[in-house]
This record gives C-alpha cells, structure tokens and sequence, in this order.
C-alpha cells in the first residue's frame, strides 16, 4: 500500500484496502474467499535456520507449543527441542488474553510465514471470521499491506546438520548478549488488563471523584475494538477500569458500532439485525454498569455502511455511488434516511440511558455518496451538494435518536469535510440540537528540520488549536451549538505503542490554549489514547481550576506522584522530554508507516525487500514512505534531535525515580519506563534510516560512489552501517528488560501487542548476522 497522505481513518487507505479485497482472493473451496491482493514473495529471515526456525521463534510465548507442533506436523517434543537449540527460554503458560485479545498480534508475525490454511488453525478462525476482521477490524487488512504473501505450506523436518550449526551459533548469541536476563520471568502479556480491572478502593462511585462539567470521552484501554458486544465476559468493561477512568476526569466512553448489526432492517432490509439482540443485551448491561460510575456510554457510527453489489439485485434503486464492488446506501433515497433514524430509534429505545453518539459522515467507511467526494457518480446525488447530503444524513440520525431519547448527545464530526478544508456552510446548516466536534490539532503550521509542513493527523507534539478548529468552533457557536475538541492527551501515532508520553508541559499547554473557547466537551483521544493516566490528571484539574496557570498545575501533580523531595527533578524531566518532542518530524506518512510503533523490533535487512511500508503494520525498509516530505537526511536527524533532547529528561526522571517514597514507586516507576522506551524508539527510528542510507550508497557501482573517491567514501559509509547495528543492539537489550517487565509497552488495543519482548532478542540476532556479514574481508 502506498502511503496516504490523509489521516489514520484514511480515505486513500482505505480505498486501497476494500479495492484489493474486491481484487484476487483465495477460494477455500466452498468457505469464504480470503484475499490476497498483489500477492508476492513474502520476506524469509535469512538469520534464521530455516523457515520452520524462523516460525517457533516468532510464536514462542505466544502460542501454546501443542498448537505449533499441530500446525507443522511435528510433536510438542520435537518442537521444544527445536526452540531449546536456539536458547529460547522455557515455555510459559500462554495467557488467555493471547488468543482472544492477541489474535492481530499473531496474524502479523506469521503473515510472511503461513499460507491462510495454516494461519486459520493457528489462531482458530473460520475463513467467515478471518474475512470480516480483515475487513471491520479498524481495516487490519490496510495494515497488513493490503496483500497477503505466497507462502509455501510449512511443514516440520529434522534439522539438517547446517541447520543445526546456525541454531547453535543463534544460541550463542542469545547466552552472550542476554545471560540470565532471558531466563527472568516478566509480565505475562495483558497482565494490565488484569491490574486495570482491579478496584483501587472499595465502593467507590462517581460522587467520590468530583467530576469536570464538560463532557470528557475516552475509549476505554485495553478493550477489544471489532465486536464489542458480543462476548460479555470478554468486552463489557470491568467495574476496575471503569472507576479508574472516572478518577481521572472521564465522564463518557466510546465504542464502534455498526448500525445494521444493532437494529432490524424491517421489510426494506431483512438481512439487517441479526444477533442484535445479544449486542443490545450487552449493551444494556453496559449502560448501567458505567453509570455507576458517572460514565455515559457513546457509539461511535460511520452510516450508513457500504454493502457489497450483490445486495443491491433486488434493491438496485437504493444503491448510490459504487466503489471496487461495494456501493453506498443512497441516502438520498428516503427509504435509507427512514431506515437510519427508525434504526437509532430502535437502539436507544432497547438501551436506555445511552448517552449519545459520534459520528463522521466523510470518514475511511464508504458510507453516503459523498463521503468519499464522488457524490457525481450516483445519479441522484451528483445535482445535490456535499453540504446537502450530510445535513440530511444527520437531520435523520438526531430525529431517530431525539424521538425515543431527547437527552442523548448527538456529536458530529467535521471530519474528513471538504478533504479537511473549510466547512463553516455546512456547520450552518446542522440540526440545532446537535454537538460540532473539531481535531484541535488539525492544519496548525509547524517547521521542523527546516521543513514547512501543517499538522494532518493527531499530535501532541504539534500544540494546537490550529486555523481550522478555532475558525469551526467559532461558526459552531455563532449557531448556537454545543462544541467538542479532539485533543489527544496521552499518546498519539506519533507512538501509539507505550500507553502514555510524559509530555506534560505539552499537554498543559495545549489545554491552557482551548480555556479561551469554553469548550462543552472533550473527544480524548482514538484508540490508542485511553489509559487512565496522569496526563489525564493534567486535563481534570485544570478544568476543575480554571484560574489555575499551567506551571502551578504541574507542580502539584509531580508533587503529590513523586513526592516533595523528587518533585524537582519530575518537572525539569517533563519539560527536557517537551522540548525535545516538538523536534518530531510530524506527518501523516511518518507517524502511519515509519517504524516509531516499534523501534529496534523492526528487523533491518542488508537488501532492498521491494516491500512498500503499511498503515501501523509493517514498515519494512521503505524509507521513501517514512520519510514524508522531508529528505532522508532531516528525517534521520530530527529523530536524532528527539532522542538526544529526550535522553537527559528520562535521566532526570531515573534520578527522581530513586527518591519516591516506597508506595510511590510501583507507580513511578511505570513513568519511568515509559520515557525510556520512548527515547530508544525515537533514537532506533533515526538507526534505521541512516542504515538505510548508508546500504543504498554501498550499492551502487564503485563508479556511481560519491565525491569521486570511491574507496574512502565507501570504508566510511560501511563503518556508519555498523555503528547503526551495534547501536540497535544495545538499544534491542534495553528495551528487551523494559518491555519483560511491563506488558503495556508493545499494546494498543486495535493493533494489540505491536511487539514482543523475544522480537527484541531477534533483532540482536538479526543485527549480529548481518555485522558478520559487513565485517568479512570478502565484503566490498
């Protein structure tokens, strides 16, 4: 997939993504079709034995060993003896979480491995579900690349005795640089959840934990986000969570829905509706247990969705604009608005006290015809304007709501609108009792690197509002709406994978800068953004302490999380990592497709793989589509600036980390690690891209080699290369420790678990492959 230059809900990503669904797809008889877009060669781990190595690494505590011997033919003694060779630890139990949250994780380091015959049984889908959570899951296919590799069916055989001197040396170099620490236990994956859902203090409720009046919405941490509500010992959110959320200030939550899995379709769509009664059941259970806790509950729709083509042969006047074998539910069509609001209707009415929706009517879901802005190509549509048709849309979904709930929150967003450009007409035009929510963030200038650029996804590093935002909100007033900012306090895709960034002089800043529009609520956050964290601290107490500056805000935090002796050395630390952050090269294409989720687990490859980078997938080598608009060269040394502005902040922060009072330090000591994976990934990202630099000078002809002296450019670019790789070891063995001993770093809840703690182990045996490899004499 090439990467979009919009935001993380993607119109050109996911285009991409339902086009190469509609393309080639792998028949599995008479299941479902899985499919497999512009399927290639996939990438084989040269450093690894052989394929069946390079499969039990990946999955070792990850998957259950009886599993892995069933998918190769082998028995679970075979398969440890195989694991056993290459220094791998002791099998662990494998948490349940794995399986039933985890299943993203392991599709994605076995996408390049299995055939979809052999992925089917390791992770225990019908080809039925696989297809819809390629399709649904917060678009997993886009991630994934949008194709799926020709993998050869994987079966165990007796290593070779070649196989066997490489496992040896692999064990080698795991007893040499690891020793003991990979015999250590650590946290088993998803032990947070577990923590998280655990009650800090008996009986609390809401009225324990004074509330800012403004709407605060988060999504929950740590929850699944594909089907929420069908598994309610699974989805619906512990009384822990619940209560840690409300501690912090958040006062509503969000989860997706999709409408024709909620609500019948009547006699127009009989095929709608089916198991909503188990969603709404569970919905139900959900209302009330937030409530408890002073939470309302939100749906998060984008409708109505897209259909495949073969729905519409009995209803072909009710299809709109098509779309690589999807078409829109025209909602010019007053069947489909009747549908839609008659929908909501029926949800609200099975789950009272649901608090209220959020919508996008231009989000990455094809939903009404111009939605992706090619209302022209819909019959009835092309003689109406953008404006005309969401207006509508939304006048259906605020009536069908407001009938049966008249209190429900109606939010809507001015995403996607005009590509993200100005929309005060349609905001006049809105129905006067809905809410108008704005990304602060969104179009703020911003220069980094010497490189001019505007702010088009979520950051903290960029502080906003920016232009649109304000000149939104203000027109949102003017009608005599409520508004709502989309401000995201705890982590964004600028690294999405550690729960939050102790930024907090940014976050301070950022909400100091919004006090002038008298916000009504806050959107905080999209997925990744939910963990009840002190940056949220930061938000609840400078609403409930208006008058309150940013600094004095600050100082009373660090002081009572670290106490008065430390509390020094947190502020100066927060401020060293703000400062260093707002050096962060921001774009949409580095913050989707650089490797800044992962850092030193992104393994590094002497070859150019061909790979383009995916959406929160896999970046591969494709610094072409990390890089955005800025040259190779200011990519790698803004993260450099990042990294060696951040390094003195989280040695402050070690130092304050050793002055807490004891019952601070469990705590603390979380902060602590958190700023540390983030410097090392920020530090890793600018590794890979001077490796990458320097592999392309060493490939060109001795003739094409630069400043005419071939021979010395070439010793000096091949010492940069293995500077870069030992320095990615000693960062993998760092960040090894960290993440072994807090299984929050790696997860976010849509991608779960972008690494795992032995993926840092393989890139030290990675990294030390391919150092042999540069530092034979044979090497030129």
């Amino acid at each position: 997939m090439a990467p979009s230059k919009i935001s993380r809900r993607s119109f050109c990503a996911s285009c991409a993504g339902i086009a190469t669904f509609a393309g080639a797809r792998k028949s599995n008889g008479n299941q479902t079709a899985l499919p497999e877009g512009d399927a290639r060669t996939p990438i084989i781990a040269r450093y690894f034995p052989d394929r069946v190595h390079e499969f039990v690494w990946r999955n070792w505590n990850a998957v259950d060993t009886a599993k892995l011997s069933g998918v190769l033919g082998a028995s679970v003694a075979e398969v440890t003896n195989m694991a056993r060779s290459m220094g791998l630890p002791p099998q662990v139990p494998i948490p349940i979480d794995m399986k039933q949250r985890g299943y993203v994780t392991i599709l994605r380091r076995n996408w390049h491995i299995l055939p979809y015959e052999q992925l089917l049984s390791l992770v225990e889908m019908t080809p039925e579900a696989l297809d819809f959570a390629l399709r649904e899951d917060d678009f997993l296919w886009v991630k994934l690349g949008g194709l799926k590799p020709k993998c050869e069916p994987l079966r165990y055989r007796p290593p070779d005795e070649t196989a066997q001197r490489r496992a040896a040396e692999i064990r080698q170099i795991v007893e040499t640089d690891f020793g003991e620490e990979i015999l250590r236990p650590g946290e088993a994956r998803f032990e947070f959840f577990r923590k998280l859902s655990a009650f800090t203090t008996a009986g609390t409720t809401q009225a324990d934990h004074p509330q800012p009046a403004p709407l605060r919405i988060v999504y929950p941490y740590g929850i699944a986000y594909g089907e929420p509500l069908l598994d309610p010992k699974l989805n619906t959110y512990s009384e822990g969570l619940l209560e840690r959320l409300s501690a912090t200030g958040a006062n509503g939550i969000w989860l997706q829905g999709v409408l024709r899995n909620l609500a019948p379709g009547g006699e127009t769509f009989p095929e709608f509706g089916r198991g909503s009664e188990t969603r709404l059941a569970n919905l139900q259970i959900l209302v009330e247990r937030a409530a408890r806790h002073g939470i309302g509950v939100y749906l998060y729709l984008n409708e109505p969705r897209a259909m495949p083509e073969a729905f519409f042969k009995t209803r072909p006047e009710l299809a709109g604009v098509h779309e690589d074998g999807y078409a829109a539910l025209c909602t010019s069509q007053p069947a489909v608005r009747e549908w839609i609001a008659e929908a909501l209707a029926y949800v609200f009415s099975h789950a009272p006290g649901l608090a209220g929706i959020s919508t996008i009517t231009a989000s990455e879901n094809l939903t009404n015809c111009a939605s992706h802005f090619h209302a022209e190509k819909c019959q009835r549509c092309r003689i109406r304007s953008d404006t005309d048709i969401f207006v509508e849309l939304v006048a259906a979904m605020e009536e069908g709501i407001h009938g049966v709930s008249p209190q429900a929150n109606v939010i809507v967003s001015d995403w996607g609108w005009r590509r993200h450009g100005d929309a005060v007409d349609i905001i006049e035009r809105l129905p006067k009792k809905v809410w108008f929510l704005s990304v602060s963030e969104w179009a703020k200038p911003i220069e980094r690197g010497g490189i001019k650029n505007k702010v088009n996804e979520y950051s903290i590093s960029a502080v906003g509002p920016g232009p649109r935002a304000t000149r939104h909100w203000t027109a949102a007033r003017q009608c005599g709406l409520k508004i709502v900012a989309e401000v995201q306090f705890n982590n964004t895709c600028e690294c999405a994978s550690l729960s939050y960034l102790p930024v907090m002089d940014l976050i301070a800043e950022h909400l100091h800068n919004l006090k002038q529009f008298q916000l009504d609520g806050m959107f905080i956050g999209w997925t990744q953004g939910g963990y009840p964290s002190p940056n949220f601290e930061i938000a609840r107490r400078m609403t409930l302490a208006p008058d309150a500056g940013p600094e004095s805000i600050l100082d009373h935090l660090a002081h009572e999380r670290y106490g008065s002796a430390a509390a020094p050395r947190a502020r100066k630390a927060w401020t060293l990592m703000s400062e260093a952050f707002r050096q962060y090269p921001f774009d949409i294409d580095v913050v989707y497709t650089a490797p800044v989720q992962i850092g030193p687990a992104n393994p590094i490859y002497s070859f150019n793989t061909g790979y383009r980078a995916s959406m929160w997938g896999f970046p591969y080598d494709d610094l072409e589509g990390w890089r955005g608009p800025y040259p190779p060269e200011i990519f790698a040394q803004q993260f450099d600036r990042v990294a060696d502005g951040w390094q003195p902040g989280a040695e402050e922060l070690r130092a304050a980390a050793l002055m807490v009072p004891e019952s601070h330090r469990e705590t603390v000591g979380g902060d602590l690690r958190f700023a540390r994976a983030a410097g090392i990934i920020f530090k890793s990202t600018a590794n890979q891209a001077r490796f990458i630099m320097a592999r392309e000078i060493l490939a060109k002809p001795l003739w094409d080699s630069l400043n005419g002296q071939p021979a010395e450019v070439r010793r000096q670019t091949l010492g940069e290369l293995k500077q870069c790789l030992k320095s990615e070891i000693e960062l993998a063995r760092q960040l090894f420790i960290i993440a072994r001993e807090d299984s929050r770093i790696g997860y976010e809840p849509t991608c779960q678990y972008f690494f795992l703690p032995l993926d840092l182990v393989e890139k030290v045996i990675n990294c030390r492959w391919l150092l042999a490899q540069y530092e034979n004499p044979g090497f030129s």
